[in-house]
């Protein structure tokens, strides 16, 4: 059977649409970081670095909101790649019921984050919350907090709730990247009298890395762009506490400070691109030493 080789031209209205739609506002949105557009003049004047000055001076507040992003996405993508990886070794073995089991962990990665937002601000209402409730009808009212409202828990709450409904998901990766691994690598190191965490740590770690790099990146880029579970739940509050880079760019924009939200985008973008570049090459090279 001969391959057939289509004609350039049929990929010229896929390439012109990613170019009007994606490249194009790009490349205005890069130009537009650079003025002070905004709402309440209709000139625009260039003024080079000034909104990346501001973005990074003390006595602004945007250094916080970076911090806070790199906190979520660190913690993040660390309790569900630990835990989803757990998951998928559980259920990946004998167990009872374990397809009832990976049903109810990986359903609420279907579940919208509006939902999941709407769901969790009643549950952890602190006055009249399933969860403080529940403390409180077994006595342990020692236990209940401020769940959203308290600074030094409303963070804490927002990773919570992003890893319970996002966990799933990497589970179901990871188990279908444990499934691929061939049961004769157990058995032969089974035979050089490995235990099961020498299993663990030269068998399936280094045969699981390509889920593992997938996994990674997807956790990177969702937490470096997360913006609907903070904005439902905390709305960037108690004040500043757990605004992060989208619910801040989305506030400057709502403010009609568009050149500064721009700035701000560019910023993510650019952090975004370096980071899974270099994830990905140094879990690659991981992945070859490993082979």
């Amino acid at each position: 059977m001969n391959n057939k080789i289509y004609p350039s031209y049929f990929s010229w209205a896929t390439l012109g649409l990613y170019l009007l739609f994606f490249i194009i506002p790009g490349l205005m949105g890069f130009y537009y970081s650079f003025t002070d557009w905004n709402m309440y003049s209709s000139d625009i004047q260039f003024i080079g670095f000034d909104n990346f000055s501001s973005l990074f001076s003390a006595d602004e507040k945007y250094m916080k909101f970076i911090v806070n992003t790199l906190n979520f996405t660190i913690s993040t993508v660390i309790l569900k790649t630990v835990l989803g990886l757990a998951f998928a070794i559980a259920f990946n073995e004998g167990i009872r019921m374990k397809g009832f089991h990976r049903v109810m962990i990986f359903m609420p990665s279907i579940v919208p984050m509006l939902v999941v937002g709407l769901i969790f601000k009643s549950v952890l209402n602190p006055a009249t919350g399933l969860l403080n409730e529940s403390l409180r009808a077994i006595g342990l009212d020692v236990l209940t907090q401020k769940w959203l409202v308290d600074v030094n828990w409303a963070f804490k709450s927002i990773i919570a709730v992003d890893t319970w409904k996002g966990v799933g998901y990497i589970m179901i990766i990871l188990l279908a990247g444990l499934q691929s691994i061939s049961k004769t690598y157990y058995e032969a190191a089974q035979i050089d009298g490995a235990n099961s965490w020498q299993k663990f740590k030269y068998v399936t770690v280094p045969l699981l890395m390509p889920a593992l790099v997938v996994t990674t990146v997807l956790n990177l880029l969702h937490g470096l762009k997360v913006f609907e579970v903070v904005y439902v739940l905390t709305n960037g509050g108690p004040g500043y506490a757990t605004d992060v880079l989208y619910t801040t760019i989305f506030k400057e924009f709502s403010q009609g400070r568009y050149g500064v939200g721009t700035a701000l985008s560019t910023v993510l973008f650019l952090f975004m691109t370096i980071v899974g570049y270099f994830v990905i090459r140094l879990m690659a090279k991981e992945e070859e030493i490993s082979a």
